[in-house]
């Protein structure tokens, strides 16, 4: 089999601070847990920040340099900002930190959708701050505003004027259709690496047949010009990203989408993840990529390119 790129999503909008001592936060959190990361396999790190005070997911340039430095500096990872942010941030707001740091790799969500994580609440917990309750009971009412005129914002000021390439989040069978929209309109070039997502309320369940599905139909519209990696929300993401490694896909893991390395067992940082999806994987005979062979398979322009 074909070498594996592995992700790590360090921490997001998802999850509360309260919900695991281990989820990193503050800036030298971040950037700990993303060395770590990297040496553990992980060629791509999917930042998103926080405001350090109380935990609240953030946008701020000032936030995102409280780590990105330091992971420039220590790790010759794939540094891939988040242009999602929180539903509840402004189109500006997202946008923010990576129009100033010109990344290598942003993430971009295909589709405006429902995300709603109040699910969550099911479970008894002591919340460390007092916006994190209210913040998902609010999530009933929550739509992702991402139309294709903010789509094609994105791709034209950080990919034309930035030359930064995108991991295109499909949460839906919807999203690859406008995925294809935007490669008919001329604005991305292959090759084009798509996220398949699992396991947000209001993006597609966490089934096998879903992922089957999605490949089948990336396979018609995309052909040759596309790799995918697979993501998939709290229990679901070793079976699901292991069964994607078994297909020749990529994986992607981290605190920003499962919390626990094991059932009940609660993850002591990203490289825990990092290196239980490498044992799979190689296992599996495949060979985890280096960031440099990365860079050549996605066409990246270079961490030397990057504003940090």
């Amino acid at each position: 089999m074909s070498g594996i790129l592995i992700t790590c999503a360090l921490t997001g909008s998802i999850h509360t601070p309260s919900m695991s001592p281990y989820l990193p936060v503050t800036g030298a959190q971040i950037a700990e847990q993303g060395i770590a990361a990297a040496r553990a396999g992980a060629a791509i790190l999917h930042l998103h920040a926080r405001d350090p005070a109380d935990g609240r997911p953030s946008a701020r340039p000032e936030h995102f340099m409280g780590f990105l430095p330091r992971l420039a500096a220590e790790t010759d990872a794939v540094l891939n900002l988040s242009t999602g942010g929180s539903a509840v941030m402004t189109l500006d707001d997202r946008l923010a930190a990576p129009l100033q740091v010109a990344p290598e790799m942003a993430s971009l969500n295909m589709g405006t959708m429902n995300f709603a994580l109040y699910p969550m609440l099911a479970r008894e917990r002591d919340w460390l701050h007092d916006w994190e309750r209210p913040f998902l009971e609010g999530t009933d009412d929550l739509v992702f505003k991402n139309t294709p005129r903010d789509i094609a914002h994105i791709l034209t000021v950080l990919g034309r004027d930035r030359g930064t390439r995108f991991e295109f989040e499909c949460y839906d069978l919807s999203h690859l259709t406008m995925l294809r929209h935007f490669a008919d309109r001329g604005l991305i070039k292959p090759p084009f690496f798509i996220q398949f997502v699992f396991g947000v309320l209001g993006g597609m369940g966490p089934d096998p047949e879903n992922l089957t599905h999605m490949v089948r139909i990336a396979d018609k519209l995309f052909g040759d010009d596309y790799l995918f990696s697979v993501l998939a929300a709290g229990r679901f993401q070793m079976p699901l990203v292991s069964m994607a490694a078994a297909m020749g896909g990529h994986v992607r893991v981290g605190l920003e989408d499962n919390l626990t390395i094991a059932r009940g067992q609660l993850a002591r940082s990203n490289a825990d993840q990092v290196a239980k999806i490498r044992d799979v994987v190689e296992a599996l005979g495949r060979t985890v990529m280096p960031a440099d062979a990365v860079r050549a398979m996605l066409g990246l322009k270079g961490a030397d390119r990057v504003t940090i």
